[in-house]
């Protein structure tokens, strides 16, 4: 099979097309034939910092495609099914950057009688984050459905990025006012096509005034992308019993937070990382962010915000330099191509 693997961590020139042994799965497995692979941030993070096994690393967490064969105890039905996979590379050598992939069963998620590959391959990551940040507090609840949010204000901090569109749109199913912040005319539109109630330029307008304005009395959650340029203005905005959940690093980056001013609210700050998250915390999540799935509630492409930037696989280091370059929407990879 055509697999991109890496033999030794660098930038994206470390990255190579090779022909590998089509993987077997084993017991519990499934040999997943793939369309489209999703690509994050931790995949270039990853391929910059860690030292792969003798035998090489394929990337990507997530994808999607079709099961192709099972292995002993897994039940054949599920042959020529439509799946979306997540943490495929996660301790494992077989990522999504190939023609097939190996499983465990409950990584390989149907996706239902009408499949979008796209959208398969864009769920994992970003929207178990998403979830996991909208589930933290103790004013709201551990499970995103239709109604559960009813009453509760989100703030996503990075209304326009790709964590950011699975929680406005997974807001919105859940029937949360959401308040997106983004850096630019452009973002802004994003953002309202993902479903935000209201969207805030914070290079032009006081965050913490706008916001206040939406929810005077503060805001049940905030779903963080830069923890160490906001945590002021975060502070100043949650709510009673409020969580802010802080998803990404900002290179290394230390928070300072007014122990005082979060004493009174009881408010809780996360640091959220799906691959090591609890393990409740993780099916809960696959469940949910399968519902919406299914129920319709959650899609990809510019009418909803999140652009997709498609790359052959032959070009997976240049995928992985546009994602480590921030580019707005979501980059995949077409297996197939």
């Amino acid at each position: 099979m055509r697999a991109i693997t890496y033999t030794r961590p660098g930038g994206p020139e470390v990255l190579e097309l090779t022909d590998r042994p089509t993987p077997q799965p084993g017991p519990g497995e499934v040999l997943v034939r793939l369309a489209r692979a999703g690509v994050n941030p931790t995949d270039w993070k990853s391929r910059t910092n860690t030292q792969p096994g003798p035998e090489g690393q394929v990337p990507g967490q997530d994808g999607a495609g079709t099961v192709e064969a099972v292995g002993q105890g897994v039940d054949a039905a599920v042959v020529g099914q439509a799946v979306w996979v997540w943490e495929a590379a996660w301790q494992r050598p077989w990522g999504t950057a190939a023609e097939y992939t190996v499983v465990p069963l409950r990584q390989a998620v149907l996706l239902g009688p009408d499949p979008s590959f796209e959208l398969g391959a864009a769920l994992g990551i970003p929207f178990l984050t998403a979830h996991r940040c909208l589930t933290l507090g103790e004013s709201v609840p551990d499970r995103v459905g239709p109604g559960s949010l009813t009453g509760r204000t989100v703030l996503v901090q990075g209304g326009a990025g790709a964590v950011g569109n699975a929680a406005i749109q997974l807001a919105r199913w859940a029937d949360a006012t959401v308040i997106a912040t983004v850096s630019s005319p452009r973002k802004a539109q994003l953002a309202a096509a993902a479903g935000a109630s209201h969207v805030v330029d914070y290079r032009q307008q006081d965050v913490v005034a706008e916001v206040r304005k939406v929810a005077p009395k503060g805001v049940d959650v905030v779903v963080e992308v830069s923890a160490a340029r906001n945590a002021a203005v975060d502070a100043q905005v949650v709510g009673m019993h409020a969580a802010v959940a802080m998803y990404a690093d900002d290179g290394g980056a230390e928070v300072t937070i007014p122990v005082r001013a979060q004493m009174a609210p009881n408010a809780r700050w996360n640091f959220v990382l799906v691959y090591t998250e609890p393990e409740r915390a993780k099916v809960i999540g696959v469940e949910d962010v399968n519902a919406a799935v299914l129920d319709g509630a959650v899609r990809v492409g510019e009418d909803v915000g999140l652009p997709l930037h498609v790359f052959p696989l032959a070009e997976t280091a240049q995928a992985h330099q546009a994602v480590q370059d921030g580019a707005v929407g979501k980059v995949l990879v077409d297996v197939t191509a």
